[in-house]
Order: C-alpha cells, then structure tokens, then sequence
C-alpha cells in the first residue's frame, strides 16, 4: 500500500465511524475525533517526516479556524467540528478543503430533504430569514431560538455528510489518476 492509499485508508474510515456514530447518536466521540488528529500527525510524520506533519497541523489548522465561528454560534456541534480538524489532518489543508465544501453541499441537500419530509420548509425559510437579519443587525451573534441548543428544531447529522463528501473526494482523486 503506497502512503497515499494509507492517508486515504485511514481518513475513510475515520469519517465512515464518524458518519454512522452521528446517523445513530447524533454525537462523535472524542476518542474518534482526538486520536484522528493525533494519528493523523503521526502517520504524515512518519511518511514524510517534518514536512509531512507541517502539512498535516496545517488541515488541522484550517479546518478548525474555519469552522470556530460556526461552533460558537451553535450552529454547528463540537464533534463535527472536531471530526474536520482529524479529517484535515489526514489529508491536509488543499483536500480538506474539498472535502468541506462537499460536505457543505452534501448536508444542504440533506437539509432540504429533511425539512420537506417533516413538512417545514416554512418554518425553517423563516428562522433562516430571522438569522440572517440578525447577522446583518448583530453581527455574529447567538440566537437561542435558532441553535442546536432548541430541542424543538431539526438536527442534521453532518458526520454523514462529512463521510460522504470524504467518500466522494477519494472517489474524485482516485478516478482522476
């Protein structure tokens, strides 16, 4: 197995553990999520040794920065937050890019489903009209109404979009070749 097919290896089967702990639980456990990142380190280390684990701190790095605000707004869990960071540090900050953006797209298309089959798709244009008006007012702010804090509101489990747009972004890469 060559060390791409390893990286690889490893990072699918982070987000497929992620991805069905999420569907089953809604949450991923630390134990996941932190020894991702560490293995992660550890594995670009030991293939490409200091250059490997500045790429590797460097998805970790960008993937956490960038998904912080979202986590302090609570409109995005900490699990999910953190399985980004280990699924960054697998596959450095260009691919966990990709990734992100297809998981992004992967969990609106989710979301759209959902909302149609629990029948609020009016409720939810609604919220989403009430936050953006508060951001535009408020900046980035805490809406307690509209937060994973509300048991009343739909949760999607963006682990499985996150193993998706992991499973989709490996398929990508390895059929480009």
């Amino acid at each position: 197995m060559t060390a791409t097919q390893s990286i690889w290896a490893f990072t699918l089967a982070i987000a497929i553990l992620a991805g069905w702990s999420d569907w089953r639980t809604r949450r991923i456990p630390n134990w996941l999520t932190g020894g991702g990142i560490l293995l992660g380190l550890a594995v670009h280390t030991r293939i490409s040794g200091w250059k490997g684990l500045e790429i590797s701190i460097e998805g970790v790095g960008l993937a956490l920065a960038l998904l912080l605000p979202l986590v302090l707004i609570r409109a995005l869990g900490a699990g999910d937050w953190k399985l980004m960071g280990a699924l960054g540090s697998f596959l450095g900050p260009w691919m966990m890019l990709f990734v992100l953006l297809a998981s992004i797209f992967i969990s609106g298309f989710m979301a759209i489903l959902m909302m149609v089959q629990a029948k609020r798709v009016k409720a939810t244009l609604r919220n989403l009209v009430v936050l953006v008006r508060g951001f535009v007012s408020f900046g980035l702010r805490t809406n307690p109404q509209i937060s994973l804090d509300n048991p009343g509101l739909l949760k999607l489990p963006f682990g499985v979009a996150a193993a998706i747009g992991t499973f989709m972004c490996f398929a990508a890469a390895w059929w480009s070749r």
